[in-house]
Protein backbone atom coordinates (compact mmCIF):
# COMPACT_ATOMS: atom_id res chain seq x y z
CA UNK A 1 0.00 0.00 0.00
CA UNK A 2 2.97 2.18 1.17
CA UNK A 3 4.69 2.55 -2.57
CA UNK A 4 6.00 5.90 -2.68
CA UNK A 5 4.53 7.78 -6.00
CA UNK A 6 7.14 9.48 -8.62
CA UNK A 7 6.67 13.43 -8.20
CA UNK A 8 4.54 13.67 -4.47
CA UNK A 9 6.40 14.79 -1.98
CA UNK A 10 5.22 15.05 1.91
CA UNK A 11 5.76 18.74 1.91
CA UNK A 12 3.76 19.30 -0.96
CA UNK A 13 1.40 17.28 0.74
CA UNK A 14 1.11 19.15 3.83
CA UNK A 15 0.49 22.34 2.04
CA UNK A 16 -2.07 21.04 0.09
CA UNK A 17 -3.98 20.01 3.11
CA UNK A 18 -2.92 23.63 5.09
CA UNK A 19 -4.26 25.55 1.71
CA UNK A 20 -7.56 23.58 1.82
CA UNK A 21 -8.18 24.17 5.50
CA UNK A 22 -7.52 27.49 5.32
CA UNK A 23 -9.61 28.35 1.66
CA UNK A 24 -11.89 26.07 1.05
CA UNK A 25 -15.38 25.59 1.76
CA UNK A 26 -16.60 21.87 1.15
CA UNK A 27 -19.84 20.44 -0.12
CA UNK A 28 -22.31 18.88 2.17
CA UNK A 29 -20.05 19.04 5.31
CA UNK A 30 -19.55 20.34 8.31
CA UNK A 31 -16.76 22.65 8.42
CA UNK A 32 -14.64 22.74 11.38
CA UNK A 33 -14.05 18.81 11.21
CA UNK A 34 -12.92 17.93 8.32
CA UNK A 35 -9.42 16.33 7.71
CA UNK A 36 -9.98 15.71 3.75
CA UNK A 37 -7.17 12.85 2.01
CA UNK A 38 -4.73 14.95 0.00
CA UNK A 39 -5.71 13.13 -3.68
CA UNK A 40 -2.16 13.97 -5.29
CA UNK A 41 -2.13 12.27 -8.85
CA UNK A 42 -3.36 9.12 -10.79
CA UNK A 43 -3.63 6.48 -13.27
CA UNK A 44 -5.98 3.85 -14.12
CA UNK A 45 -7.63 2.24 -10.84
CA UNK A 46 -5.33 3.75 -8.40
CA UNK A 47 -4.68 7.25 -6.61
CA UNK A 48 -2.08 8.30 -4.86
CA UNK A 49 -2.35 11.09 -1.45
CA UNK A 50 0.18 13.63 -0.86
CA UNK A 51 2.80 11.31 1.04
CA UNK A 52 2.91 8.69 -1.79
CA UNK A 53 0.68 5.97 -0.72
CA UNK A 54 -1.46 4.31 -3.21
CA UNK A 55 -5.12 3.30 -3.26
CA UNK A 56 -7.13 1.35 -5.64
CA UNK A 57 -9.92 3.28 -6.17
CA UNK A 58 -13.35 1.67 -5.95
CA UNK A 59 -14.97 5.07 -5.36
CA UNK A 60 -14.32 6.60 -9.05
CA UNK A 61 -14.18 9.68 -6.92
CA UNK A 62 -17.69 10.08 -7.21
CA UNK A 63 -18.48 7.19 -9.33
CA UNK A 64 -17.77 9.39 -12.57
CA UNK A 65 -14.08 8.41 -13.80
CA UNK A 66 -15.60 5.64 -15.55
CA UNK A 67 -12.81 5.88 -17.91
CA UNK A 68 -10.07 6.14 -15.62
CA UNK A 69 -7.44 8.28 -13.75
CA UNK A 70 -5.73 9.95 -16.66
CA UNK A 71 -6.32 8.32 -19.80
CA UNK A 72 -3.70 9.06 -22.33
CA UNK A 73 -6.23 9.91 -25.19
CA UNK A 74 -8.78 12.04 -23.23
CA UNK A 75 -5.49 14.03 -21.82
CA UNK A 76 -4.26 14.16 -25.33
CA UNK A 77 -7.66 15.29 -26.51
CA UNK A 78 -7.94 17.97 -24.12
CA UNK A 79 -4.74 19.42 -25.06
CA UNK A 80 -5.06 19.66 -28.49
CA UNK A 81 -8.48 21.61 -28.19
CA UNK A 82 -6.53 23.66 -25.90
CA UNK A 83 -4.15 24.58 -28.68
CA UNK A 84 -6.30 25.40 -30.85
CA UNK A 85 -9.27 26.86 -29.58
CA UNK A 86 -9.91 27.15 -25.49
CA UNK A 87 -13.60 27.99 -25.26
CA UNK A 88 -16.38 29.59 -27.92
CA UNK A 89 -19.64 31.23 -27.45
CA UNK A 90 -22.75 28.48 -27.18
CA UNK A 91 -23.81 30.53 -29.72
CA UNK A 92 -21.45 29.72 -32.45
CA UNK A 93 -20.85 26.24 -34.12
CA UNK A 94 -17.86 24.29 -32.90
CA UNK A 95 -16.84 20.97 -34.35
CA UNK A 96 -15.92 19.60 -31.68
CA UNK A 97 -19.65 19.64 -29.80
CA UNK A 98 -20.82 18.36 -33.05
CA UNK A 99 -19.09 15.72 -32.84
CA UNK A 100 -19.50 15.15 -29.43
CA UNK A 101 -22.97 15.47 -29.88
CA UNK A 102 -22.99 13.41 -32.80
CA UNK A 103 -21.17 10.06 -30.93
CA UNK A 104 -23.87 10.70 -27.97
CA UNK A 105 -26.63 10.11 -29.94
CA UNK A 106 -25.37 6.95 -31.86
CA UNK A 107 -25.16 5.33 -28.34
CA UNK A 108 -28.50 6.40 -27.25
CA UNK A 109 -30.11 5.25 -30.26
CA UNK A 110 -32.02 6.44 -33.30
CA UNK A 111 -35.38 7.34 -31.22
CA UNK A 112 -33.11 10.30 -30.54
CA UNK A 113 -32.03 13.60 -32.42
CA UNK A 114 -30.35 16.67 -30.56
CA UNK A 115 -28.29 17.02 -27.77
CA UNK A 116 -28.75 20.14 -24.79
CA UNK A 117 -25.40 20.64 -23.24
CA UNK A 118 -24.67 22.13 -19.43
CA UNK A 119 -21.79 21.99 -17.18
CA UNK A 120 -22.79 19.17 -14.87
CA UNK A 121 -25.69 16.35 -14.16
CA UNK A 122 -27.51 19.10 -12.17
CA UNK A 123 -28.68 21.56 -14.59
CA UNK A 124 -28.96 18.31 -17.12
CA UNK A 125 -32.02 18.01 -14.73
CA UNK A 126 -33.28 21.14 -14.69
CA UNK A 127 -32.97 21.72 -18.12
CA UNK A 128 -35.12 18.41 -18.79
CA UNK A 129 -37.47 19.24 -16.18
CA UNK A 130 -37.64 22.53 -18.17
CA UNK A 131 -38.29 20.90 -21.74
CA UNK A 132 -41.07 18.55 -19.97
CA UNK A 133 -43.08 21.58 -18.49
CA UNK A 134 -42.54 23.34 -21.39
CA UNK A 135 -43.49 20.63 -23.97
CA UNK A 136 -46.92 19.25 -21.57
CA UNK A 137 -47.99 23.30 -20.12
CA UNK A 138 -48.03 20.99 -16.57
CA UNK A 139 -46.18 21.51 -13.75
CA UNK A 140 -45.84 18.71 -11.71
CA UNK A 141 -42.73 16.86 -11.08
CA UNK A 142 -42.70 12.72 -9.97
CA UNK A 143 -39.85 11.40 -8.21
CA UNK A 144 -38.78 9.15 -5.70
CA UNK A 145 -37.73 9.40 -2.35
CA UNK A 146 -34.61 7.05 -2.73
CA UNK A 147 -32.67 9.51 -5.16
CA UNK A 148 -30.60 11.95 -5.69
CA UNK A 149 -30.94 14.51 -9.00
CA UNK A 150 -28.48 17.33 -8.07
CA UNK A 151 -27.88 20.38 -5.82
CA UNK A 152 -29.67 22.93 -7.95
CA UNK A 153 -33.52 24.19 -7.57
CA UNK A 154 -35.33 21.87 -8.98
CA UNK A 155 -32.54 18.78 -9.30
CA UNK A 156 -32.67 19.03 -5.20
CA UNK A 157 -35.99 19.58 -4.55
CA UNK A 158 -36.55 16.74 -6.92
CA UNK A 159 -34.21 14.64 -4.77
CA UNK A 160 -35.53 12.52 -2.21
CA UNK A 161 -32.71 11.86 0.27
CA UNK A 162 -32.20 14.56 3.33
CA UNK A 163 -30.27 16.97 1.25
CA UNK A 164 -33.83 18.36 -0.34
CA UNK A 165 -35.10 18.86 2.88
CA UNK A 166 -33.57 22.07 3.74
CA UNK A 167 -33.65 23.20 -0.33
CA UNK A 168 -37.15 22.88 -0.54
CA UNK A 169 -37.69 26.03 -2.96
CA UNK A 170 -38.91 24.60 -6.71
CA UNK A 171 -42.42 24.82 -7.01
CA UNK A 172 -44.30 21.68 -7.92
CA UNK A 173 -42.43 18.80 -6.83
CA UNK A 174 -44.58 15.68 -5.80
CA UNK A 175 -42.34 12.41 -4.55
CA UNK A 176 -43.18 8.51 -4.23
CA UNK A 177 -41.35 5.36 -3.32
CA UNK A 178 -39.70 3.25 -5.84
CA UNK A 179 -39.44 -0.43 -5.54
CA UNK A 180 -36.32 -1.93 -3.09
CA UNK A 181 -37.51 -5.07 -2.59
CA UNK A 182 -34.85 -5.51 0.70
CA UNK A 183 -36.42 -3.22 2.08
CA UNK A 184 -39.96 -2.93 0.69
CA UNK A 185 -42.60 -0.11 1.24
CA UNK A 186 -45.04 -2.63 -0.11
CA UNK A 187 -44.89 -5.29 2.48
CA UNK A 188 -43.82 -7.70 -0.73
CA UNK A 189 -42.96 -10.65 -0.73
CA UNK A 190 -40.50 -11.89 -4.08
CA UNK A 191 -38.84 -9.19 -6.64
CA UNK A 192 -42.07 -9.68 -9.00
CA UNK A 193 -44.64 -8.22 -6.19
CA UNK A 194 -42.44 -5.52 -5.68
CA UNK A 195 -42.18 -4.25 -8.88
CA UNK A 196 -45.86 -4.51 -9.36
CA UNK A 197 -47.11 -2.92 -5.96
CA UNK A 198 -44.67 -0.16 -6.79
CA UNK A 199 -46.46 -0.04 -10.14
CA UNK A 200 -49.74 0.33 -8.43
CA UNK A 201 -48.43 3.00 -5.63
CA UNK A 202 -47.11 5.13 -8.65
CA UNK A 203 -50.38 4.89 -10.47
CA UNK A 204 -52.18 5.95 -7.46
CA UNK A 205 -49.89 9.16 -6.59
CA UNK A 206 -50.47 9.83 -10.40
CA UNK A 207 -54.41 9.76 -10.35
CA UNK A 208 -54.22 11.73 -6.38
CA UNK A 209 -52.06 13.97 -7.77
CA UNK A 210 -54.02 15.04 -10.69
CA UNK A 211 -52.51 13.32 -13.86
CA UNK A 212 -52.89 16.69 -16.37
CA UNK A 213 -51.27 18.44 -13.78
CA UNK A 214 -47.93 16.11 -14.19
CA UNK A 215 -45.16 16.83 -16.26
CA UNK A 216 -43.10 14.83 -16.01
CA UNK A 217 -41.79 11.09 -14.33
CA UNK A 218 -38.03 11.87 -13.34
CA UNK A 219 -36.41 8.78 -12.51
CA UNK A 220 -32.64 7.54 -12.29
CA UNK A 221 -32.74 4.26 -13.98
CA UNK A 222 -30.46 2.52 -11.25
CA UNK A 223 -30.69 4.87 -7.90
CA UNK A 224 -26.98 5.26 -7.28
CA UNK A 225 -26.16 6.97 -4.15
CA UNK A 226 -29.59 5.76 -2.84
CA UNK A 227 -27.78 2.11 -3.04
CA UNK A 228 -27.62 0.80 -5.82
CA UNK A 229 -31.24 -0.22 -6.81
CA UNK A 230 -31.61 -2.41 -9.49
CA UNK A 231 -35.31 -2.18 -10.41
CA UNK A 232 -37.48 -5.29 -11.15
CA UNK A 233 -37.74 -7.08 -14.75
CA UNK A 234 -40.43 -5.09 -16.04
CA UNK A 235 -40.75 -2.04 -13.90
CA UNK A 236 -39.49 0.50 -16.14
CA UNK A 237 -41.12 -0.52 -18.89
CA UNK A 238 -44.11 -0.65 -16.54
CA UNK A 239 -43.63 3.46 -15.61
CA UNK A 240 -42.90 3.96 -19.36
CA UNK A 241 -46.69 2.30 -19.95
CA UNK A 242 -47.84 5.02 -17.42
CA UNK A 243 -46.29 7.75 -18.64
CA UNK A 244 -47.65 6.86 -21.96
CA UNK A 245 -51.61 6.36 -20.70
CA UNK A 246 -51.57 9.72 -18.75
CA UNK A 247 -49.41 12.06 -21.47
CA UNK A 248 -46.39 12.23 -19.13
CA UNK A 249 -42.90 13.11 -20.13
CA UNK A 250 -40.77 9.90 -19.16
CA UNK A 251 -36.94 11.29 -18.09
CA UNK A 252 -34.17 8.62 -17.16
CA UNK A 253 -31.60 10.35 -15.31
CA UNK A 254 -28.58 8.38 -16.41
CA UNK A 255 -26.14 10.63 -15.15
CA UNK A 256 -24.37 8.17 -12.37
CA UNK A 257 -25.40 4.76 -14.04
CA UNK A 258 -24.69 5.67 -17.96
CA UNK A 259 -21.21 5.59 -19.95
CA UNK A 260 -20.17 1.84 -19.21
CA UNK A 261 -21.23 1.88 -15.67
CA UNK A 262 -23.49 -1.03 -16.16
CA UNK A 263 -21.47 -2.86 -18.73
CA UNK A 264 -23.67 -0.81 -21.26
CA UNK A 265 -23.49 2.71 -22.47
CA UNK A 266 -27.00 2.73 -20.65
CA UNK A 267 -28.32 1.55 -18.19
CA UNK A 268 -31.69 1.63 -19.93
CA UNK A 269 -30.29 -0.78 -22.59
CA UNK A 270 -29.80 -3.59 -20.08
CA UNK A 271 -31.67 -6.42 -21.03
CA UNK A 272 -31.62 -7.60 -17.32
CA UNK A 273 -33.56 -4.94 -16.14
CA UNK A 274 -35.46 -3.83 -19.44
CA UNK A 275 -36.34 -6.34 -21.83
CA UNK A 276 -38.77 -5.31 -23.28
CA UNK A 277 -36.29 -2.31 -24.98
CA UNK A 278 -38.51 0.71 -23.94
CA UNK A 279 -36.81 3.71 -24.38
CA UNK A 280 -37.36 7.14 -21.91
CA UNK A 281 -38.39 10.53 -23.56
CA UNK A 282 -35.29 12.18 -22.41
CA UNK A 283 -31.91 11.18 -21.05
CA UNK A 284 -30.13 13.32 -18.82
CA UNK A 285 -26.47 12.50 -18.57
CA UNK A 286 -22.67 13.88 -16.96
CA UNK A 287 -20.20 11.81 -14.90
CA UNK A 288 -19.12 8.86 -17.02
CA UNK A 289 -19.29 10.84 -20.63
CA UNK A 290 -16.26 12.41 -20.17
CA UNK A 291 -15.11 10.68 -16.38
CA UNK A 292 -15.46 14.40 -15.00
CA UNK A 293 -11.93 14.87 -16.99
CA UNK A 294 -13.69 18.58 -17.72
CA UNK A 295 -17.24 19.47 -16.19
CA UNK A 296 -20.11 18.36 -18.73
CA UNK A 297 -23.50 16.94 -18.86
CA UNK A 298 -26.35 17.16 -20.67
CA UNK A 299 -29.80 16.54 -21.99
CA UNK A 300 -30.65 14.00 -24.97
CA UNK A 301 -34.02 14.98 -26.71
CA UNK A 302 -35.88 13.11 -29.08
CA UNK A 303 -37.52 14.82 -32.86
CA UNK A 304 -40.54 14.97 -31.00
CA UNK A 305 -39.38 17.53 -28.56
CA UNK A 306 -36.78 19.29 -30.31
CA UNK A 307 -39.19 20.00 -33.12
CA UNK A 308 -41.28 21.86 -30.94
CA UNK A 309 -38.53 24.75 -30.40
CA UNK A 310 -37.62 25.01 -34.06
CA UNK A 311 -40.18 28.38 -34.38
CA UNK A 312 -40.53 28.67 -30.23
CA UNK A 313 -37.53 30.11 -28.59
CA UNK A 314 -36.17 27.72 -25.59
CA UNK A 315 -35.59 30.01 -22.67
CA UNK A 316 -32.56 28.44 -21.35
CA UNK A 317 -29.08 28.58 -21.68
CA UNK A 318 -25.82 28.48 -20.35
CA UNK A 319 -22.52 30.29 -20.88
CA UNK A 320 -20.64 27.24 -21.25
CA UNK A 321 -22.76 24.93 -22.76
CA UNK A 322 -21.09 23.06 -25.19
CA UNK A 323 -17.57 23.86 -23.93
CA UNK A 324 -14.77 23.19 -26.48
CA UNK A 325 -12.67 21.26 -23.72
CA UNK A 326 -15.62 19.65 -22.76
CA UNK A 327 -16.50 18.56 -25.84
CA UNK A 328 -13.12 17.68 -27.19
CA UNK A 329 -12.73 15.32 -23.13
CA UNK A 330 -16.33 13.87 -24.68
CA UNK A 331 -15.06 12.86 -28.08
CA UNK A 332 -11.77 11.15 -26.83
CA UNK A 333 -13.52 9.49 -23.97
CA UNK A 334 -15.89 8.03 -26.52
CA UNK A 335 -13.86 6.73 -28.74
CA UNK A 336 -11.54 5.03 -26.62
CA UNK A 337 -14.23 3.34 -24.87
CA UNK A 338 -15.19 2.33 -27.79
CA UNK A 339 -11.74 1.27 -29.15
CA UNK A 340 -10.76 -0.54 -26.10
CA UNK A 341 -13.47 -2.56 -25.24
CA UNK A 342 -14.06 -0.72 -21.41
CA UNK A 343 -17.83 -0.55 -21.94
CA UNK A 344 -17.30 -4.48 -22.82
CA UNK A 345 -14.73 -4.92 -19.77
CA UNK A 346 -17.21 -3.90 -17.06
CA UNK A 347 -19.85 -6.13 -18.21
CA UNK A 348 -16.76 -8.83 -17.91
CA UNK A 349 -15.69 -7.85 -14.40
CA UNK A 350 -19.31 -7.61 -13.13
CA UNK A 351 -19.96 -11.08 -13.92
CA UNK A 352 -17.13 -13.27 -13.68
CA UNK A 353 -15.27 -11.28 -11.18
CA UNK A 354 -17.31 -8.64 -8.85
CA UNK A 355 -20.48 -9.93 -9.12
CA UNK A 356 -19.50 -13.85 -7.61
CA UNK A 357 -16.88 -12.34 -5.82
CA UNK A 358 -19.56 -10.26 -4.00
CA UNK A 359 -21.90 -13.14 -3.43
CA UNK A 360 -18.93 -15.27 -2.01
CA UNK A 361 -18.22 -12.22 1.08
CA UNK A 362 -21.80 -12.28 1.58
CA UNK A 363 -22.19 -16.05 2.21
CA UNK A 364 -18.90 -15.42 4.25
CA UNK A 365 -19.91 -11.97 6.55
CA UNK A 366 -23.22 -12.07 7.93
CA UNK A 367 -22.32 -8.24 7.81
CA UNK A 368 -23.64 -8.36 4.45
CA UNK A 369 -27.75 -8.15 4.32
CA UNK A 370 -27.77 -7.99 0.19
CA UNK A 371 -25.61 -7.78 -2.83
CA UNK A 372 -27.00 -5.39 -5.58
CA UNK A 373 -25.76 -4.46 -8.51
CA UNK A 374 -24.69 -4.91 -12.26
CA UNK A 375 -21.49 -3.96 -14.03
CA UNK A 376 -18.83 -1.75 -11.83
CA UNK A 377 -21.82 -0.75 -10.04
CA UNK A 378 -22.08 -3.00 -6.87
CA UNK A 379 -23.41 -1.86 -3.31
CA UNK A 380 -22.88 -4.07 0.17
CA UNK A 381 -26.42 -3.00 2.57
CA UNK A 382 -24.80 -3.75 5.79
CA UNK A 383 -27.05 -4.94 8.64
CA UNK A 384 -26.33 -5.33 12.14
CA UNK A 385 -29.04 -8.29 12.19
CA UNK A 386 -29.80 -10.42 9.25
CA UNK A 387 -32.99 -11.39 11.03
CA UNK A 388 -34.35 -8.07 11.40
CA UNK A 389 -32.22 -6.47 8.69
CA UNK A 390 -31.69 -3.00 10.59
CA UNK A 391 -28.96 -1.21 9.24
CA UNK A 392 -25.21 -0.62 10.59
CA UNK A 393 -24.51 1.82 12.76
CA UNK A 394 -22.22 4.76 11.69
CA UNK A 395 -19.74 4.32 13.89
CA UNK A 396 -19.22 0.50 12.68
CA UNK A 397 -19.34 1.95 8.84
CA UNK A 398 -16.36 4.68 9.80
CA UNK A 399 -14.55 1.85 11.72
CA UNK A 400 -14.91 -0.14 7.98
CA UNK A 401 -14.23 2.92 6.22
CA UNK A 402 -10.62 3.36 8.16
CA UNK A 403 -9.97 -0.45 7.44
CA UNK A 404 -10.36 -0.52 4.40
CA UNK A 405 -7.99 3.22 3.45
CA UNK A 406 -5.61 1.17 5.67
CA UNK A 407 -5.26 -1.46 3.61
CA UNK A 408 -5.06 0.24 0.44
CA UNK A 409 -8.70 1.35 -0.71
CA UNK A 410 -10.56 4.11 -1.45
CA UNK A 411 -13.95 3.76 -0.38
CA UNK A 412 -17.56 4.95 -1.17
CA UNK A 413 -19.59 5.04 1.42
CA UNK A 414 -23.70 6.07 1.85
CA UNK A 415 -25.65 5.51 4.70
CA UNK A 416 -25.53 1.89 6.04
CA UNK A 417 -23.80 0.53 2.67
CA UNK A 418 -20.35 0.74 0.70
CA UNK A 419 -20.63 0.92 -2.92
CA UNK A 420 -18.22 -1.30 -5.14
CA UNK A 421 -17.64 1.32 -7.87
CA UNK A 422 -14.74 0.88 -9.36
CA UNK A 423 -13.88 2.26 -13.24
CA UNK A 424 -14.66 0.91 -15.70
CA UNK A 425 -11.31 -0.44 -17.13
CA UNK A 426 -10.30 -2.11 -13.69
CA UNK A 427 -8.45 -5.27 -14.38
CA UNK A 428 -9.59 -8.56 -12.62
CA UNK A 429 -6.59 -8.49 -11.10
CA UNK A 430 -7.28 -5.62 -10.01
CA UNK A 431 -11.21 -6.27 -8.91
CA UNK A 432 -9.75 -9.30 -7.07
CA UNK A 433 -7.33 -7.28 -4.97
CA UNK A 434 -10.71 -4.77 -4.21
CA UNK A 435 -12.27 -8.28 -2.98
CA UNK A 436 -9.60 -9.62 -0.74
CA UNK A 437 -9.43 -6.03 0.98
CA UNK A 438 -13.11 -6.00 1.51
CA UNK A 439 -12.48 -9.17 2.96
CA UNK A 440 -10.21 -7.86 5.50
CA UNK A 441 -11.96 -5.25 6.34
CA UNK A 442 -15.74 -6.85 7.07
CA UNK A 443 -13.13 -9.56 9.17
CA UNK A 444 -12.95 -6.56 11.51
CA UNK A 445 -16.76 -5.89 12.19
Amino acid sequence: MTLATPGTTTDEGRRALDLDRAHVFHSWSAQGSLAPMVIAGGLGSTVWDGDGNRFLDFSSQLVNVNIGHQHPKVVAGIQAQAALLATVAPAHANLARGEAARRILARAGDEFSKVFFTNGGADANENAIRLARLVTGRDKVLSTYRSYHGNTGAAVTATGDWRRVPNEYARGHVHFFGPFAYRSEFWSDSVEQEGERALHHLERVIQAEGASSIAAILLETIPGTAGVLVPPPGYLAGVRALADKYGIVLIFDEVMAGFGRTGDWFAFQNAGINAEGMVPDLITFAKGVNSGYVPAGGVIIPPWIAEQFDDNVFPGGLTYSGHPLAMASIVAALDAMAEEGIVDNAATIGRDVLGPGLAALAEKHDVIGEVRGVGVFWALDLVSDRGTRAPLGGTEIGRLKSELLRRGMLPFSADNRIHVVPPCVVTADEARQGLAILDEALATL
